[in-house]
């Protein structure tokens, strides 16, 4: 056995939040990183591991004369960084750019603190990693991964260690921990032992971990003591005190060859992917916040020279990378810990407006627009590189003439409605229109009096039990009395009935599982659906009609709101549930009308196929299922879009999207609940969110299905203003566009050095193109022009200075450091 080395691993998982509050947590990551230290002091053998650069940070402002300590352990080569990222987050709900800033922020804290940054990804505990994760490693400076979930009886590996490649082609080794990340009580013999056990299996060294976990903790003199022995013990394999950077080096130095999988890394836990919506809907609306408000600062900084408010920026990022911690995103935690996160995400929702206004403000301000009587300018701003037809709402406050037409910034009539105002006043007035607007630019439209086919108001019908009919150039859209659902789409262009049976159906589905749902892959006992439906005709106009259907379960009561825009070839759907069910599912389910359907869902920077068995997934935006029709005469799909829910099942052609879930807090088998106990249940309560029903010929990709998606996620900012005659700005401008349509700009920012715009995109489609990015107002003589060849599903990041006698370069996902 002393021919076999085990590197053991001394580390102390830390959950800053679970079932304490993160105060707790941020002394017990004091109180650990001391034990830590006092162990280094105490043997000369002994090395630390730690992650997450959130924890050194508090360790800073708390303590410099320990973090100085830190510093220098890490500098003798004895405290190992891992990780690189601002903490251990969720690896499936966060969006891709979320994990993009982990990085970012980490990594530049390890390089500013330490002098390097961690070369080894870490997420032991996080409850499933996504397929997109290889590629975002290597180009932030990981070239290694250690997870452990999905264990081996969840996921079948081919080894402990193996390739992990992205659809991109990166590629980093990884390691699946085998048994646990920690080691519980002062004997730690018997995990050694297990280890010791599998080493014999193999042909390689493994990484045994060893520490008190979860609380803090690390390991201790007792832990210490029983390794030395054991290594003195002819019966256990060489222990090697270790870093996981130390053992990735020793394994690529002796050249072994490893499998590759090119998959995603599932499924553990699959309640989490429901389990509280309040707090995956927060994430949703604070990466999206954000990401708008650092292109408008950036465009405001460029264009009107206002200052880029970088500080409160990184400060609302790091709060919302806080919250994607795995126990808190996932719902895993104390009931009291989502008042602490919803709180940490209204500050980070706070930074981003005020930097929002602050730039539109700016902008705005300097448009060209000259006085005249009663006229009203509405500018409305496209926070998405691509140009898009869109759904504008704006109110009114007193408007002094009774009779308005819309016009655009040419001088032409733009249909409208007014639609029931907020504010619940005489003097209160909503237009909502369809806007056509430039990509990442705005347009002017203005609100003029004129009795020449003036805007009217929507007409209404009351609450009734026969359901009304929507229907456009592209749908029809007839109801279902019973059940509220859809009982029948038609695309009247293409001819095709959009789906099989009922759609949009509330199904009640029972689920006494814990919070994770440990062990349950599939939500299938259903026991009932939403029934006594009302409906009304909220709006019938000439941009839209709207419908209210009202369905009622138990205590509970689901209220869908179908509208439909003239122009537009979706339904989009508000959504409000009153839920008062415990141990229970609900489920909006659609039976898209295909034959040999596929299911493609979105992850984080790109999407999936996955086998249509009914399994429940972790999806983000788009879901959509596409096949043929049922006479095989073309091709057909439908994208169900979403902004804030993450769990979807597709079996064969029918997809369901998980609305609710109704588990105890933190509760967690083998625990079983006493009947007659009082528990506090999730999701209790109204809570809000949106989807949008896309129907396609073809493709998904042809559809738009992303941009859809994107643009539900964060719908134009539109500003009643006044006039300035003395603006310089056009009425309409654009400040970045991109050619072909696959390739898609997510990120424009403030370069983290220097004086330079930073913009990232990635491709869609899966393929590999030649792409043109253009920022016309970008610096002189026509601005800035990138040509960059793309590979299938990769991710750019280029580096703008503003300086135009300086190039432009590619750069990473750190930004050159």
């Amino acid at each position: 056995m002393k021919d076999k080395i085990l590197y053991m691993i001394g580390n102390a998982h830390i959950d800053p939040v679970w079932l304490w509050r993160w105060h707790e947590g941020f002394h017990e990551v004091l109180a650990t990183f001391r034990s830590a230290l006092d162990r280094l002091n105490e043997d000369e053998a002994f090395v630390f591991t730690a992650s997450s650069a959130a924890f050194y940070d508090w360790v800073e402002q708390q303590d410099p004369a320990m973090f100085a300590e830190i510093q220098a352990r890490v500098a003798e080569g004895r405290w190992g960084l891992v990780g690189g990222w601002w903490i251990e987050p969720d690896c499936n709900v966060p969006g891709g750019e979320s994990f993009v800033r982990q990085a970012l922020y980490g990594q530049r804290y390890f390089q500013a603190k330490f002098g390097q940054i961690a070369r080894v990804g870490y997420n032991p505990d996080s409850f499933g990693h996504n397929a997109t994760l290889p590629q975002i490693l290597k180009k932030s400076g990981c070239d290694f991964y250690v997870f452990m979930r999905p264990g081996p009886h969840e996921k079948e590996l081919p080894g402990h260690l193996f390739w992990w490649k992205a659809d991109d082609g990166s590629r980093v080794l990884v390691y699946r921990i085998p048994y646990s990340y920690a080691t519980w009580g002062e004997n730690v013999a018997p995990h050694v032992q297990r280890c010791a056990e599998l080493l014999s299996t193999v042909d390689t060294p493994l990484m045994g971990f060893y520490g008190v976990g979860n609380h803090g903790g690390g390991p201790t003199l007792e832990n210490l003591a029983t390794l030395h022995a054991l290594n003195e013990d002819p019966a256990f394999p060489r222990l090697v005190f270790s870093t996981p950077e130390q053992f990735f080096d020793a394994i690529t130095a002796a050249e072994a060859i490893f499998p590759t999988v090119h998959d995603e890394l599932q499924h553990h836990a699959s309640g989490c992917y429901a389990a509280h919506s309040g707090i995956k809907r927060w994430n949703r609306r604070a990466e999206h916040a954000l990401l708008a408000a650092e292109a408008w600062a950036a465009v405001a900084h460029w264009v009107t020279g206002r200052p880029y408010p970088a500080a409160d920026l990184e400060h609302a990022w790091k709060n919302t990378l806080f919250n994607q911690f795995h126990d808190i995103l996932a719902g895993t935690s104390l009931e009291v810990a989502y008042e602490d996160a919803r709180r940490r995400h209204g500050e980070t929702m706070s930074l981003a407006d005020r930097a929002h206004n602050a730039a539109v403000q700016s902008l705005a301000w300097q448009i060209h627009i000259p006085p005249k009587a009663g006229m009203i300018p509405i500018v409305v701003f496209n926070p998405h590189a691509w140009e898009q037809q869109t759904p504008v709402e704006v109110e009114f406050w007193k408007l002094d003439e009774d009779d308005y037409i819309l016009l655009d910034d040419a001088g032409m009539q733009v249909p409208a409605q007014w639609i029931p105002a907020q504010a619940t006043t005489r003097s209160a007035r909503r237009l909502c229109f369809v806007a056509t607007l430039p990509a990442l630019g705005y347009r002017t439209y203005r609100l003029v009096p004129s009795n020449r086919a003036p805007i009217l108001m929507a007409q209404t019908r009351s609450l009734s039990v026969m359901p009304p009919v929507l229907e456009n150039e592209h749908l029809r859209i007839e109801f279902d009395s019973p059940t509220g659902s859809i009982a029948r789409m038609v695309d009247k262009r293409a001819g095709v009935k959009v789906f099989s049976g009922l759609a949009a159906r509330a199904i009640v589905i029972e689920d006494f599982s814990d919070t994770w749902s440990h062990g349950v892959f599939q939500f299938t006992e259903e026991i009932s659906a939403f029934y006594k439906s009302r409906f009304q005709l909220l709006e019938s106009g000439p941009v839209r009609s709207v419908v209210r259907v009202i369905t009622e379960y138990g205590a509970s009561q689901l209220i869908q709101t179908f509208t439909l825009y003239t122009a537009l070839p979706y339904v989009e759907v508000q959504v409000m549930v009153d839920w008062h069910e415990q141990f229970k599912l609900l489920k909006l389910r659609f039976a898209v009308n295909v034959a040999h359907p596929e299911a493609t869902h979105e992850i984080p920077y790109g999407h999936i196929a996955r086998p249509p068995t009914g399994e429940e997934e972790a999806s983000q935006r788009w879901v959509d299922v596409s096949g043929v029709t049922g006479d095989g005469e073309i091709p057909y799909g439908l994208s169900l879009l979403n902004d804030g829910k993450y769990s979807f099942d597709v079996h064969d052609n029918v997809l369901s999207m998980t609305v609710v879930r109704s588990p105890i807090y933190a509760h967690h088998v083998p625990y079983e609940p006493d009947p007659d106990g009082t528990y506090t249940f999730m999701d209790q309560g109204i809570q809000h969110f949106r989807y949008a029903l896309l129907p396609h010929t073809s493709s998904w990709i042809a559809a738009d299905t992303v941009q859809h998606a994107i643009a539900l996620n964060h719908p134009p900012f539109a500003l009643a203003a006044t006039y300035h005659p003395e603006g310089t700005l056009p009425q309409s401008a654009s400040f970045l566009t991109v050619e072909p349509a696959m390739i898609l700009v997510s990120v424009v920012k403030q370069a983290e050095e220097g004086d330079a715009l930073i913009l990232r995109a990635y491709e869609i489609a899966r393929q590999e193109t030649e792409a043109v990015i253009r920022l016309p107002q970008w610096g002189p003589h026509g601005g800035r022009e990138i040509s960059a060849h793309f590979g299938p599903c990769e991710i750019k990041t280029f580096r703008i200075p503003k300086d135009h006698a300086q190039p432009v370069t590619e750069t990473n996902l750190l930004e050159g450091m």
